[in-house]
């Protein structure tokens, strides 16, 4: 394995039990000694890896008294990688209802920058996404991955760059919200239908509306999914 393969190893593996909680904020990473020891890596990579992690907000490193975790409000949110991370460890109802609050912001502007300014080729490309969606509705997987090519879709046709380059992130958010709303999804439909005809007619208006009423759904959703049990992250 190559260093920097070597240090993003490193980066993903501290990184998950960071947003799992497993080193809860306020403590300490491992030494360096012991991270050396434990995944067979170089002082460098330790300290490279530090480094990423630092940028990402979830550390801070000090010279004397080690890295220490940061507290959850001080992590970047919209960071692709973190939010992999915590869809695949513990995201919490609040984190959830998060994540569909920054949605709810981002992608009714969006929708209605895409009826404006989507080419042929996309409104039908959108269109095409919607159907697969439609045939897919008893099928989680097939369903799952045709509503976030819409969503993707939609964000692409806004022809933005500060959009477009929001796109990591907000497919990571997808990817942590879908797994919870399968269960909305046939509810939905019509509303992925009314965004769909809206692009297809250039109606910004009511490609707005359409996609205020579908995030709506989505979040009384959320917020009526059972809570998990709160989980003491020092217990491991």
């Amino acid at each position: 394995m190559t260093k920097p393969n070597r240090t993003m190893a490193l980066v993903e593996a501290l990184g998950v039990r960071i947003a799992s909680g497993q080193i809860a904020p306020g403590s300490y990473l491992p030494s360096e000694t012991e991270l050396e020891h434990e995944f067979g890596v170089s002082r460098t990579v330790v300290r490279e890896a530090a480094k990423i992690l630092s940028a990402k907000g979830l550390v801070t490193v000090r010279q004397r008294t080690g890295t220490r975790v940061e507290p959850r409000e001080n992590w970047q949110w919209l960071d692709a990688e973190l939010i992999g991370w915590l869809s695949n460890g513990r995201i919490s109802h609040a984190e959830l209802l998060a994540f569909a609050e920054v949605r709810e912001i981002v992608e009714p502007g969006a929708v209605a920058l895409a009826a404006l300014r989507a080419s042929t080729a996309e409104r039908e490309a959108i269109m095409a996404a919607y159907r697969r969606m439609e045939e897919s509705q008893h099928d989680p997987v097939a369903a799952v991955a045709a509503d976030k090519e819409f969503h993707l879709s939609i964000l692409a046709a806004t022809h933005n760059p500060v959009l477009q380059s929001l796109r990591q992130a907000i497919e990571s958010i997808l990817d942590a919200v879908f797994p919870h709303t399968v269960g909305a999804f046939s509810f939905n439909l019509e509303n992925h239908h009314a965004v769909a005809h809206a692009i297809m007619t250039k109606d910004a208006m009511a490609a707005r509306a359409a996609m205020e009423n579908l995030l709506g759904e989505t979040t009384r959703f959320l917020e009526n999914l059972p809570k998990p049990p709160i989980k003491d992250a020092t217990l491991g």
